[in-house]
């Protein structure tokens, strides 16, 4: 039984790695891992703390305005990654440029809960300061 557990934690570790390499490399990312129908919970006071239903709304309510804020996109780079089962645990750091020339930095722990190789579940937590500030400086560039 041990080892059908590990297959799977290693497996979910090598798809979390790697989109996470595909995304310091600017060609991926991980939230190409999420099922359509996941819940994303950005936990604590920031302005997008709540939970996203659907992979769809949370692209739409958070990565793609935050992604048109940014004139150089985040590289993330992993401190810890950790599995359990089904949960995979990414401690990491990421930075970037936003539109008004100004870092942005920022420090993330993730949870996901994966089911046959898509998040089903994810739970965030970052520096809410830091990222108000971004939120409510930098305007998104017109799509």
């Amino acid at each position: 039984m041990g080892s059908v557990a590990t297959s799977v934690e290693a497996q979910n570790k090598s798809l979390v790695r790697d989109r996470f390499e595909a995304w310091a490399q600017s060609n991926g990312s991980p939230f190409e891992l999420l099922a359509d129908d996941a819940s994303w919970t950005i936990e604590g006071g920031s302005v997008a703390s709540k939970t996203y239903l659907g992979r769809e709304a949370f692209m739409r309510e958070v990565i793609r305005p935050y992604n048109a804020r940014m004139s150089v996109g985040l590289k993330p780079t992993i401190r810890e990654l950790c599995a359990d089962g089904d949960i995979v645990v990414i401690f990491f750091d990421a930075s970037g440029t936003a539109r008004d020339g100004k870092p942005y930095a920022n420090t993330y722990f993730w949870l996901f809960e994966m089911h046959d190789g898509k998040v089903i579940r994810a739970s965030a937590m970052f520096d809410s300061i830091e990222f108000n500030d971004f939120w409510s400086r930098v305007s998104p560039a017109e799509e």
